[in-house]
Order: C-alpha cells, then structure tokens, then sequence
C-alpha cells in the first residue's frame, strides 16, 4: 500500500518574517525608514539593546521611532494567509496601556490601604510584563515611581518583612508578587523598580524630589531576602551613576557598610557581588568615603576576594570580580587608614602582588598602584620584609622583564625596586636567578 505523499511545506511571503527575529510577524510596526518589524523585536533593538539605528537601513533613528506606527494592512494580510493556509493565528495585539490607567492605578493604592496597595502593585506588574511600551509608559507616568519608592520607603525600616530567599535567577516583577502574595508588599514594589530598568533622565527626577532615594536603597541592603538585597543593588548602581559627584562626597556610613556587606557575603549571587563592587569604586573617590570603606571592613572583604575568587574563580565572577576588587584596593590605599588595613591583613600584600600579575592591564595597573603607594608612604622594615618574604618583589622583578601589563605599571615596579634596593638586593630571600636580575 502506498504512502500518500507528504504536504509540501507551506512558503511564508517574505514580507510577513522580522528582519530581526525572522519569524512572522505578530505585531507588524513600520520605522520612518520605511522597514517592518515585529514590535517586540523593534522594541527589544531599540530600548533594550540601546541601538539608535534601523537594523536594516542603519539609517539613524527619530523620535518618532520610539513610538512605531501599527502596519494594520500587514497584519490583515498575514491573519488572512494564516486562515487560507490552517496556520494558528495570532492574537489580536491588546492595546498599549496609558498613562491615566497607570495614574488611576496609583491614586487608588494612595488612597486606600494595604489591600489596595498590593492590589495596585499586581496590576502594575501585570501592566509591564505584557510589552517594553507599557513599561516605559509606567515609567513615564507622573507619580507612578515615585509611589513605588514610597512603598519600599515606607517598609525599608523593617528588616525583617522581607522573606529570605536564594538563588540568583533574575525574577519578573510578577513572579515576585505571586511568590509574596498575601505579604508585605515592599519587595514586590522593589522588583517592579528593578523591572522599569529606570532611566537616567528618571532617576535625576525622582533624585532631584526627594533625597531619600539612596537611603532607601541603603535600608534595603539590610533585608534578609538574597533577590532584594540583588536588586537593590543594581537601583543603587544606577542611582549612584544619575548623582552629581559632588553629592557623592556626602555618603552615609550605613550605606557604604551595607555595600561592603554585600561585597563580603559569599551566599549571594555573584551579580550582587559585582554590582556592589562597582559601587564602591565609584564611591571611594569623594571625601571620606574610603575612611569610611576602611572602617566598614573593606579591605579585608575585598583582599579575601581576591584570595578565593577574584583571580580565575568563577563563585563571585571570576577575573572581572578580580579586577574590581583592585580597583577598589587602589582607591583605599590613597588613605593612611586603607594602607594599614592592607599591611596588617595576613595575606593582604601576597594578594595585591599576585593579582598584579594575573589580572588585565586595568587590573595590574590598580593593583601595582596599591603595593606603590604601600612601598612609598608605609615602608617600614618590617613591611619591606615581609613584601621580600611572601614574593611581592619577585613580582615586580617579573613585571619588569616581561613588561606585558604597560609601561605605567612597569615604570611604577622598576621605581619601587630602585627605592628600596638597598634592603632587597642583597637579601638572603631572594633567589639568586632573581638577584641578578634587580635593576641597576
């Protein structure tokens, strides 16, 4: 008995696929390029990617862009071609939330109490999590942030409300509010913030209305909850990066410490871990922020970073945790404080010096800098002893010869190794093969 042959595979036009995704169109949207693109992926390029140019023309991108005009002809063309040829059609688009829903759904939630907040915070996760549009129309809406923060605010004291919870999957605003029903709804509000992926125009606004931002985000470190304290710090990071620099100067000490005690806490998701790295380097510089630093405990979290993971681990991010881990080591060793914190810890100067051979250029260079500013301001006998004994010098010795990091960190060995010859060369310690390399 015959087989009945096979139906031939049904040919899609080409003017139904996604330049991008090349699937169908769902949501056909037309560019002032003149080119179709499924919304999503439109969207997804634009607003998520940071593209400013058409995918296909890389003509650059207008404002009107932002907002693509619905291409109804394509997606009658393709809902017919689907119907002729017993292909599932796709739903019809719902239609894109505006910004009086959003504002209605936050005059509610003021006005009532803790039913109508939580209430109102589902339906501002179910509003986002349908498209990147109504999400930046939430973002956008007047007061819409602003309540938000309000929440975390308002429950920021309490650190206790916030369920512990692990893992570093990166969770939806939505799954949030289902995972927390029927609780304090502070961590819900926090991961919607953390969804919006706030601008920076909108963070200056929220900074500039209120200045307890920041110090909402520095109470929320302390919450017991791993995903919180995640997101918190990736608010902070971009918070910190929207602040003028000379508001930096003026950060609390709770803040710092609570950023040092995510950079120290090997339970969290190495993201975490980096994000509060990032934000300690960008702190460090102003004032008596590395003062600060120092006496939260810095130095030591930061040297046993580097001892565990920091050069080639992956529990904490591998070389990138590494490199900011020196960066930061650099910024306290500009203080006195910084430099006797890296001298007394165990293992502190070994760290530094193996890091600076093991790291990227940046890496090196911050890393060099920190045993620099050791060798010139905090060279007892002692220290330079101890640089001998635990094999700083035969670093710097190898920093010179192979010369692979730059010019700037090998300038900056050869300068330590001249200044302190006299204690060096001739040491009992040092390898002949490498006494006979020192530098004249």
């Amino acid at each position: 008995m015959e087989r009945s042959p096979a139906p031939a595979p049904v040919e899609v036009p080409k003017f139904f696929v996604c330049p991008i995704s090349l699937e169908v169109m769902r949501d056909p949207v037309t560019l002032s390029s003149g080119i179709t693109y499924d919304r999503d992926s439109i969207e997804r390029w634009v607003f998520t990617d940071g593209h400013g140019d058409c995918p296909v023309t890389k003509l650059p991108l207008g404002s009107g862009d932002r907002e693509p005009t619905p291409n109804h002809t394509l997606r009658r063309l393709i809902q017919a071609w689907c119907a002729a040829h017993a292909v599932e059609r796709f739903p019809t688009p719902r239609p894109p939330v505006d910004a009086d829903r959003v504002a209605a759904v936050v005059d509610a939630a003021r006005k009532g109490g803790r039913p109508e907040e939580l209430a109102a915070l589902r339906d501002l996760a179910d509003i986002i999590c349908e498209s990147d549009r109504n999400r930046r129309c939430v973002e956008g809406a007047p007061g819409a942030v602003e309540f938000l923060v309000s929440v975390v605010k308002k429950h920021a004291t309490s650190t206790s409300s916030a369920k512990p919870s692990g893992g570093s999957r990166e969770e939806s605003a939505h799954d949030v509010l289902e995972s927390s029903k029927g609780t304090s709804p502070e961590e819900a509000a926090l991961s919607i913030l953390h969804s919006l992926k706030l601008s920076e125009e909108t963070l200056k606004r929220v900074l500039e209305s209120s200045d307890d931002l920041v110090d909402t985000l520095a109470s929320v470190l302390r919450w017991p909850s791993h995903r919180a304290r995640t997101y918190g710090m990736h608010l902070l990071k971009a918070a910190l990066a929207a602040v003028q620099p000379s508001r930096l100067s003026s950060a609390s000490a709770e803040l710092i410490e609570g950023v040092v005690r995510v950079a120290a806490d090997r339970a969290l998701p190495p993201k975490a871990v980096k994000l509060a790295l990032h934000v300690l380097c960008r702190l460090c510089p102003w004032g008596r922020n590395r003062i600060k630093a120092v006496e939260a405990g810095a130095m030591a979290a930061l040297v046993e970073l580097l001892l565990n993971e920091g050069c080639g681990g992956s529990t904490t991010g591998g070389k990138r945790a590494g490199e900011l881990a020196a960066v930061a080591i650099d910024h306290l060793c500009g203080c006195a404080e910084g430099r006797q914190e890296l001298v007394a810890h165990p293992a502190g100067l070994a760290a530094v010096a193996r890091a600076a051979t093991r790291l990227s250029p940046t890496g090196t260079e911050s890393a060099v800098r920190a045993l620099h500013a050791v060798a010139r301001h905090s060279a007892t006998p002692a220290v330079l002893q101890e640089m001998l004994a635990v094999g700083v010098v035969a670093r710097l010795l190898y920093l010179v010869q192979a010369g692979a990091a730059g010019e700037r960190p090998r300038e900056r060995a050869r300068e330590m190794l001249k200044m302190h010859a006299r204690v060096w060369r001739g040491s009992p310690c040092l390898a002949s093969h490498l006494a006979s390399s020192y530098p004249c």
